[in-house]
């Protein structure tokens, strides 16, 4: 008995060659030779593990949640710089005679070394005065600042009474004659 005959192509419609039917067996040639695709789920061959993407589900890369210019995008530092400088620009008003050539600092903790007249407490700031060409310089500690206040509110309260505490020092005056909203007892 004979083997069944192979279907005869059809005539295409419209005067379009038809492709000859390939086998099912038949791989498509390839479009690039050096092309690779790696295979997806877990590869036995590979020992590492394979770093997760932010953009796993096709969203797209995640943008910044604020715009850089909204005041809730600033880090606590800067804040913390802001309040200094509002502080420092509050005493310049009246002060600004005696503190000329003073430099003003933001330091995140204080060193480990205390001063032989400090007390065991961890400082909130220190009054370093004019030493060999040196000008004289106020450092504020935003850690053990931030540590004690409860809000931001607090912490530039606490770090204007901290301001004003270093250059009465360095003044040789009282806190409450250069500025009268001194609050003390921190």
């Amino acid at each position: 008995m004979p083997a069944h005959p192979s279907p005869a192509p059809s005539p295409a419609p419209h005067g379009r060659r038809r492709r000859p039917e390939r086998a099912a067996t038949d791989a498509p040639p390839p479009l690039v030779a050096s092309l690779r695709i790696p295979a997806r789920g877990p590869d036995l061959n590979d020992s590492g593990p394979h770093p997760r993407r932010r953009d796993r589900r096709g969203r797209g890369i995640r943008g910044p949640l604020l715009p850089p210019s909204a005041p809730a995008n600033r880090t606590r530092g800067e804040k913390f710089d802001a309040h200094v400088i509002a502080t420092i620009a509050l005493l310049e008003r009246s002060w600004s005679k005696q503190l000329h050539g003073t430099e003003f600092a933001v330091e995140d903790v204080p060193p480990s070394d205390p001063a032989p007249w400090e007390d065991a407490g961890v400082p909130l700031g220190r009054y370093f005065p004019a030493d060999s060409g040196q000008p004289a310089r106020i450092v504020v500690y935003r850690r053990p600042i931030e540590s004690r206040a409860f809000d931001d509110d607090d912490t530039a309260d606490l770090v204007r009474d901290v301001v004003v505490e270093q250059v009465a020092h360095m003044l040789a005056r009282t806190p409450e004659e250069i500025d009268p909203r001194y609050q003390g007892g921190h």
